[in-house]
């Protein structure tokens, strides 16, 4: 047999879930359940409170009370769901309504489950682990993508963009007037299109690759900037993308350039501050600098202008 020690296997991340609800201590146990279970537990009270979390962090899954004072779930749901670093995160709704009507609502304005009060742990456990699932797999891809240096767009048959990854969405707010707008013609795959990027020192063209259908009457298209003299247009990509960051790397990173310390950052995502730290250290080796400084002014410049 085989007595040599099992390697150290790395800190799993605890799934975030936010508790939106405007009498928090009735859900006491539930919050309870799912800190025993391995979730980290955030609350709000209401639809405001909500959406201005929202703002520092994105959770995993969000359990939002459909009936409050105020902003209602519905609201709060039909708000998130129009931001489109949001959209993403599921929303499952928990009520005491269970008429049809309500239910239609619920999905109608972006749920994706539904549990009626009085709630029963074992079965929102269900509900949120397989939903929690989905959504981080989902996040992983997109992740990638952009840190491969691409972004993605999603567009429907109407030629409206109906999803874009994070930095699919930075590049066209940069682009601003002069480039695709929310409506994209259809086209055949290996089609291109051309924008020319303003206010940088250097000359950039947002080139967006047509890669055809993508199912349910939907179009994907592949965005990526190129850098260059403007002599021949050669492609220069960025120090961040040429990095190879890992998708919690980005995340790290993310909020490092936001101000955030080790400790906030391992609250935030789930992990010690070791952790981060650990992760910094990648980070640093691979972007080729030595001081957290240097880190989070290279992200924001990079990212900012991107």
């Amino acid at each position: 047999m085989d007595s040599r020690p099992e390697p150290p296997r790395a800190e799993a991340a605890r799934p975030v879930v936010l508790v939106v609800d405007d009498a928090p201590s009735s859900l006491g146990m539930l919050c309870d359940t799912l800190e025993d279970a391995g979730y980290t537990v955030l609350i709000a009270r209401d639809g405001e409170a909500a959406l201005q979390r929202l703002r520092l962090v994105a959770p995993d899954v969000i359990l939002l009370d459909a009936m409050m004072p105020g902003m209602s779930g519905f609201e709060t749901c039909r708000a998130l769901k129009a931001d489109p670093a949001l959209t993403h995160i599921p929303v499952i709704f928990m009520t005491g309504l269970s008429e049809t009507a309500h239910v239609v609502e619920g999905f109608a304005c972006g749920g994706v489950d539904y549990v009626v009060k009085p709630i029963r742990a074992p079965e929102v456990l269900a509900r949120l682990h397989t939903h929690a699932r989905n959504a981080r797999i989902t996040r992983l891809a997109r992740e990638a993508v952009d840190v491969a240096g691409l972004g993605v767009l999603l567009v429907d048959a109407h030629g409206r963009i109906a999803w874009r990854s994070p930095q699919a969405e930075r590049w066209l707010a940069a682009c601003g007037p002069d480039g695709p707008g929310d409506v994209i013609a259809p086209a055949e795959a290996g089609t291109e299109r051309v924008f020319q990027m303003p206010g940088s020192p250097l000359p950039q063209r947002l080139t967006l690759r047509s890669l055809g259908p993508a199912g349910m009457g939907e179009a994907m298209w592949l965005l990526e900037l190129q850098r260059g003299d403007g002599s021949d247009g050669a492609a220069s990509p960025s120090r961040l993308s040429a990095a190879a960051l890992t998708p919690r790397e980005t995340e790290v990173l993310s909020w490092l350039a936001k101000g955030k310390t080790n400790r906030d950052i391992g609250d935030i995502l789930g992990v010690s501050p070791r952790t981060v730290n650990k992760h910094l250290e990648h980070i640093f080796e691979k972007l080729g600098v030595e001081t957290r400084a240097a880190a989070a002014a290279l992200a924001s410049t990079q990212w900012g202008g991107d």
